[in-house]
């Protein structure tokens, strides 16, 4: 078996896994092309910076300090059974496994249902728009299965929804919480669009990215609507 590719390493967090002390290993390899993406340099993929046994054994230097791993990206279920064979050695440390996921692998994401204790799943924008944002024709059919399943499985996760506000309007913020209201979702996270370097596009004033939060009518529909809302704006 392959083994992983890590790009990079966040050593503390106390915001990537709910409530727990965290290390993050972000993996090489997407298979999206988000306009705002934040780590362009893990998209392609290519041999990882970090030796896997390496971090591995670093993890073990951890236990007692650290609470949970989280395994992001890029796309970490791009891995496949590599990933899900890493995270078992990792949690048979005795760590919780958290993932950050796009859903564009739901059949990986089932497999690895029994090492993930937490998920993070990016619903990006409306099934319209989906395409404009990633570049790719089924990705939100793809997301949309893998949150059937965390809906199905009973997991622990939270969705969460970027609004850059040249993809995302009001109104489909709107049309995305209902989605999630009639699914049976309980825990979302609206998160503020924060641009990370010059993508070729037109860019945002403070303003447009502000305008999600400052609507309070906007978010008492929201919280009407789904039990546990995060709002992430810095």
């Amino acid at each position: 078996m392959r083994e992983i590719q890590i790009g990079g390493l966040v050593s503390f967090t106390t915001i990537d896994y709910p409530g727990k002390l965290a290390a993050v290993l972000f993996l090489v390899g997407c298979p999206l092309r988000c306009a705002y993406c934040s780590n362009p340099h893990l998209i392609t993929p290519a041999p990882g910076e970090y030796d896997p046994e390496l971090v591995f054994d670093w993890l073990k230097s951890r236990i007692g300090r650290l609470e949970a791993v989280v395994f992001s990206g890029g796309e970490a279920l791009m891995h496949g059974d590599a990933l899900i064979e890493y995270m078992r050695r990792v949690r048979e440390l005795g760590f919780n496994i958290g993932l950050h996921t796009n859903g564009f692998y739901p059949n990986v994401l089932r497999r690895a249902e029994s090492v993930i204790d937490w998920v993070g799943l990016d619903y990006k924008a409306t099934r319209a728009r989906y395409h404009e944002l990633v570049g790719n024709d089924v990705a939100y059919d793809l997301m949309s299965g893998s949150l059937d399943f965390l809906v199905e499985s009973g997991m622990d996760f939270e969705v969460r929804i970027t609004c850059d506000p040249r993809y995302i309007t009001k109104s489909d913020l709107m049309e995305i919480i209902t989605d999630l209201h009639n699914r049976g979702v309980k825990t979302v996270a609206i998160q503020k669009y924060i641009p990370h370097h010059e993508d070729g596009q037109t860019p945002t004033t403070a303003a447009d990215r502000d305008q999600f939060f400052n609507d309070d009518e906007l978010r008492n529909k929201i919280t009407r609507l789904i039990p546990s809302v995060i709002w992430r704006n810095s």
